[in-house]
């Protein structure tokens, strides 16, 4: 079984969500919007995606420019700011067992087939 933390605004993670359920895979959808991820749950993604939290960051979001750009933070002061502003984490990720991918491409998803 697939878990994707989805968001259905994002086109990227509709067209990663589609390419699961074209292959048949069985899928657990979080929206992740609605319930955050705590800290410690982002951890264990970050273990899967081999990832350090501020990798996981959109950089490009008005939040993350207006408020954290230019400053330094340590792994677990980026954890609770992305447990505090899911809308700063990169998505889709899609996770099987002990591995995950971001789906950007969708096509990274095909990874865990």
């Amino acid at each position: 079984m697939l878990t994707i933390y989805h968001n259905n605004r994002c086109s990227k993670s509709r067209q990663t969500l589609d390419l699961i359920r074209e292959a048949g895979q069985e899928v657990q959808i979080v929206e992740y919007l609605k319930k955050a991820p705590t800290a410690s749950e982002l951890k264990e993604v970050l273990q899967k995606l081999k990832l350090r939290p501020e990798e996981l960051v959109r950089k490009g979001e008005k939040l993350y420019k207006e408020k954290f750009a230019g400053n330094t933070y340590s792994d677990e002061e980026w954890l609770q700011i992305l447990e505090s502003n899911p809308g700063l984490i990169e998505r889709p990720i899609v996770i099987k067992g002990d591995k995950a991918v971001i789906g950007r491409p969708p096509e990274n998803v095909q990874q865990l087939f």
